[in-house]
């Protein structure tokens, strides 16, 4: 790994509030991020800008919660905050655009860096396939990477949250072709996964389910209206393993997410997790009545299940 992540404990914050940026710096206030991020730290936000959809489709996240966690992270006095990502559905300049990420990025006066696109770095993986992939260079000097994205089912990775977000925002679409699919990375998506989240740490991990998606996803699903639910960890395998249970799978049921588990990653028994904020059982009822019209089609019924099930 480059570095270890700043939080090693696995703390999740769940929150729902009048609106997803009020729920988000609640979910956050309940997080020790004064640990996660420090005066003087140079900070990387890396959003899911996957395609130029509207935000309301469950795609990609809304620009006025990114601009909330902007100008939430600027009160923690870092030296830098850079956006950076790269998408993999269409140009991200245009996503950019089409979105109006753009005009966030110019009124609070950030960086952008398209990790597409180079000066690169080599960085090296255990995987049978991919054996390293090029990485915009911008990850050498960050203090903090921040993963902010939203729930999602995935034809091929089953969930995509904060794990994901970062392993397939990160490798380069001028090398891995748009989508990023013609080097071999699909051919065993979850073992890149694995592989790639066990060299770059994600210090603070933050999943919206304010506009979730079910169905055919990461693009083309249902989006589920659920006003105001936040997920935020500490610990990225906690995070996913979380918002996995809210669509129905434990942990094993996602394999790079029960990899990571067993490789001593994260966790993933909410049992050792500290939990924060709105109970997980709640959550789910919450969750399971907005996308499915009735509170009890969910993973956790009178009690949590273990992590094979009871």
């Amino acid at each position: 790994m480059i570095r270890n992540r700043k939080v090693k404990d696995p703390i999740v914050a769940i929150t729902k509030g009048m609106s997803e940026g009020r729920s988000l710096e609640k979910a956050l206030d309940l997080l020790p991020m004064d640990k996660i991020i420090k005066k003087g730290d140079k900070v990387i936000i890396t959003p899911n800008w996957v395609k130029d959809k509207a935000p309301k489709d469950g795609v990609v996240v809304g620009p006025k919660t990114l601009k909330k966690l902007i100008q939430y992270i600027k009160t923690k006095e870092p030296s830098k905050i850079v956006i950076a990502t790269g998408s993999g559905g269409a140009k991200t300049p245009d996503v950019m655009k089409s979105v109006g990420y753009d005009k966030i990025i110019e009124e609070e006066n950030l960086e952008f860096v398209d990790m597409n696109y180079g000066p690169f770095i080599d960085l090296e993986l255990n995987h049978e396939i991919i054996k390293s992939t090029p990485i915009n260079e911008v990850i050498k000097d960050a203090d903090v990477i921040i993963s902010f994205t939203q729930l999602k089912y995935h034809e091929e990775a089953t969930v995509t949250a904060a794990i994901k977000n970062i392993a397939m925002g990160y490798p380069p679409a001028s090398i891995h072709g748009y989508p990023k699919k013609q080097t071999g990375i699909h051919e065993d998506l979850h073992g890149f996964i694995r592989c790639f989240a066990k060299k770059v740490p994600i210090d603070l991990s933050i999943i919206s389910l304010d506009k979730a998606m079910i169905g055919t996803g990461p693009s083309d699903g249902m989006a589920v209206d659920t006003p105001g639910l936040v997920i935020a960890s500490t610990d990225p395998v906690a995070a996913d393993s979380i918002g996995a249970r809210l669509l129905g799978f434990l942990p094993q049921a996602v394999c790079y997410l029960y990899g990571l588990y067993k490789d001593g990653l994260g966790e993933a028994r909410p049992e050792n997790m500290t939990i924060l904020g709105l109970d997980l059982i709640e959550a789910e009822k919450i969750f399971s009545k907005c996308a499915y019209g009735k509170k009890d089609a969910r993973l956790d019924k009178d009690k949590l299940k273990d992590i094979h099930g009871n």
